[in-house]
């Protein structure tokens, strides 16, 4: 005879009188999430008219983001204002034409494509380094980090390196991020109207440029994904100016600030520990297999303790049972990488930065779910592979030839849309005197 599962209990709930002297303080939401991951793996929290549970366990997670998608949606998206119905907005069969058609020049044999971008940008990157390390002047690593990453999509984009004006005008993303709320729904969010006419402007110029080399015959040696979409409207009615024009602003979004945090965070974590700079080099010849898996590992480890994308809110649209747990229509279901990947029941020693956790398997957690840096299931990050493969080119061209020295107390962390460290963060370089 079958045994019934045992039926769903309610989710603990965070004490109200705890909300109250969070809100009373003035602090930010990192600070309520913290205290609710620790009542357990799943964690009511009643924010005004909105009830949000917070998931860090892994079989939970894959419940929610793997297993049963259609009922939890994305719904409100904080960034709806900026990308309208790109791919990362958009919902249902829309969602699924955009994926499809976007899917294949981001995975596999598609991101080849995409080679000589990104070599040429991080060599850019090399270049300017050694401008630093030679003159002696200091930079923000941060904002180096969001050239690079910003001059390897543009030319994924347009086949071409980002041009100074350009990349001025889209610095306004960074007043975007800052303004929006961690949550949907979380306190009232300002017009974004200004900034976005300004991304506009910039995408509607470089749209008409596309189309005037196409006309007077003048490709570059790859035109990039701009083309693509051009050349898709001509077959795909769906693909309208708007829908082109979000899907451009949606890949600048999705390619640049994300990378950008992670290389930062991994130069930050490679000062305090130097030693596993040393190791990943001595893993073998540049280009050899060793060094490339060394240098993913130290990425890899990045992500778990600074992952791009840390809250995934999403929408119940129907009752559920999660972790054992009722989860309620209208709840606002919160996975986190960011806890699951510090959960110490999954990762010994969670705070500590060890890279070979993920060379040779200790301490690393098979259980699915454990750990999800890009997300999970179907609307897991598209540009999962692309941005792995940028980040290592950086590291293969700056690792063995420069030692950034960063200057300042270690910043503290800003939990906004991605983790960014707090304020700039003053480096300079001396070559390696090794290389």
């Amino acid at each position: 005879m079958a045994t019934e599962a045992p039926a769903p209990t309610p989710a603990p709930e965070l004490s109200p009188a705890v909300v109250l002297q969070w809100r009373s303080a003035g602090e930010p939401l990192i600070e309520l999430l913290t205290r609710a991951a620790a009542v357990g793996p799943v964690c009511v929290l009643r924010l005004g008219g909105t009830t949000a549970a917070l998931l860090t366990d892994p079989q939970g997670v894959q419940h929610v983001l793997a297993r049963h998608p259609d009922r939890y949606v994305k719904r409100s998206h904080r960034l709806r204002a900026l990308l309208g119905d790109g791919v990362v907005c958009a919902e249902g069969e829309p969602w699924k034409r955009q994926r499809r058609f976007l899917q294949r020049h981001f995975t596999g044999q598609g991101i080849r494509r995409f080679h000589r971008a990104i070599e040429d940008a991080a060599r850019g990157a090399a270049g300017r380094w050694e401008a630093y390390a030679r003159t002696g002047e200091a930079f923000d690593l941060v904002e180096e980090m969001r050239w690079y990453s910003l001059d390897v999509i543009w030319r994924a984009l347009t086949g071409r390196g980002i041009d100074p004006s350009t990349q001025r005008e889209l610095q306004t993303l960074q007043s975007i991020f800052a303004a929006l709320p961690v949550l949907p729904g979380q306190g009232e969010q300002p017009s974004l109207a200004p900034h976005v006419a300004r991304i506009d402007a910039v995408v509607a110029h470089t749209i008409e440029q596309a189309r005037q080399a196409a006309t007077h015959s003048m490709p570059t040696q790859d035109p990039g994904l701009l083309h693509t979409l051009l050349d898709a409207a001509a077959e795909h009615p769906e693909y309208t100016e708007r829908l082109i024009r979000d899907e451009i602003v949606t890949l600048i979004v999705a390619g640049h600030e994300t990378t950008a945090t992670t290389l930062t965070w991994l130069f930050l974590l490679l000062d305090r520990n130097p030693r596993e700079r040393a190791l990943a080099l001595a893993a073998g010849p540049r280009g050899s297999a060793a060094r490339t898996a060394s240098l993913q590992a130290l990425l890899s480890e990045c992500l778990r303790l600074y992952p791009a994308a840390w809250l995934l809110p999403r929408h119940a649209i129907e009752d559920d049972t999660v972790a054992g747990h009722r989860i309620e229509a209208g709840t606002t279901v919160l996975s986190s990488p960011y806890f699951t990947h510090r959960d110490p029941g999954l990762w010994p020693e969670p705070e500590a930065f060890r890279p070979r956790r993920f060379l040779t398997g200790e301490d690393r957690p098979t259980r699915p779910g454990a750990y999800y840096p890009f997300g999970l299931g179907p609307r897991a990050c598209l540009g999962a592979q692309f941005a792995l493969r940028e980040a290592t080119a950086l590291l293969e061209h700056l690792l063995p030839a420069f030692v950034p020295t960063l200057h300042g107390a270690p910043p503290g962390a800003a939990f906004a849309v991605t983790i960014n460290p707090v304020g700039p963060v003053t480096t300079t370089l001396a070559p390696d005197p090794a290389a």
